[in-house]
C-alpha cells in the first residue's frame, strides 16, 4: 500500500496567535480514516506568533519530538529542563508516567515554525525523560532517533527510527524498506520526488510496501522519515 497525504487536506487550526496544520487527527480536528500510523499519533505543523506559546501543561504516556525548522522555541518543564530548541537540533521528551511543560516563542519579532511529533510509547507509565541535541547537516538521510539506544542518538521508547534529511536541487537520499515494516515521509520544506510523486511543503507518503524508496529534490527540500514497525 502506498498512499499520499496532500498538506491542503489537513486539518487546519488558526488561533491567530497559533497556525497549525494536522497531519493526524488532533484536538478539534477529528478524521476517523487519519488516525496516526502505526505508533505515529501526532505531526504537527505549527506556527507560533512572536512572545506566544504554550503555557504550562500536562501529557503522560507519549514520546515527544520537536523539529524546529525557523525561530526558536523555548521549553521548560516539571523535570527541571530549560533550554532553547533552534535550527538543527531536535528535542525529545519522554512523557512516561507525567510531566507539565510549556513551549513559547522568547522572539519579539519573529514566529516560530516548528514540527510537533507524537510517537506512542511500547509501555505506560515509565520514568519521564528528557534530550535534545544539535544534528549538523549532513549527506543523505541522517538518524536522529531510534528505539535503541545503540544506535547513539536521541532513544525513543518504540521500534521507531526517525530521519532526517536536507538536500539541495538533483541530490537524491534512499531508504530500504524492510518486509513488515513501514514508512511514513513528512516533507517539511521544499520540493521532492518519490515513488513517482511530486511532494511539498507538509505532504506525507505513506508505505509498507518492501523495498527502496528514492527520494530527489526537486528544490532545496528538508524532510523526515520514519521507519516504524
Amino acid at each position: 500500500m502506498l498512499q499520499i497525504r496532500r498538506a491542503d487536506d489537513r486539518g487546519h487550526a488558526d488561533h491567530g496567535w497559533l497556525d497549525s496544520h494536522h497531519t493526524f487527527s488532533f484536538a478539534d480536528y477529528h478524521d476517523p480514516r487519519h488516525m496516526g500510523f502505526g505508533a505515529l499519533r501526532v505531526i504537527n505543523d505549527d506556527r507560533v506568533a512572536p512572545g506566544r506559546g504554550f503555557g504550562a501543561h500536562p501529557h503522560r504516556d507519549m514520546e515527544i519530538i520537536s523539529y524546529v525548522l525557523d525561530g526558536q522555541l523555548a521549553h521548560r518543564d516539571s523535570m527541571g529542563n530549560g533550554s532553547v530548541i533552534r535550527p538543527g537540533e531536535v528535542q525529545l521528551m519522554s512523557a512516561g508516567s507525567g510531566v507539565v511543560h510549556s513551549e513559547m516563542n522568547p522572539s519579539r519579532d519573529a514566529a516560530v515554525h516548528f514540527l510537533q511529533i507524537w510517537i506512542i510509547p511500547r509501555e505506560r507509565g515509565t520514568t519521564p525523560g528528557y534530550d535534545q541535541r544539535a544534528f549538523p547537516v549532513a549527506p543523505g538521510l541522517q538518524l536522529v532517533a531510534s528505539g535503541d539506544p545503540a544506535d547513539g542518538v536521541l532513544t525513543v521508547k518504540q521500534d521507531v527510527r526517525v530521519f532526517r534529511a536536507v538536500l539541495e536541487p538533483g541530490e537524491s537520499a534512499e531508504h530500504v524498506v524492510p518486509t513488515g515494516r513501514r514508512l511514513w515521509l513528512h516533507v517539511a520544506r521544499g520540493a521532492v520526488t518519490a515513488a513517482g510523486s511530486d511532494l511539498r511543503d507538509g505532504d506525507g507518503l505513506a508505505t509498507d510496501e518492501a523495498g527502496t524508496l528514492a527520494i530527489t529534490a526537486t528544490e532545496p527540500a528538508e524532510l523526515l522519515l520514519f521507519d516504524l514497525a
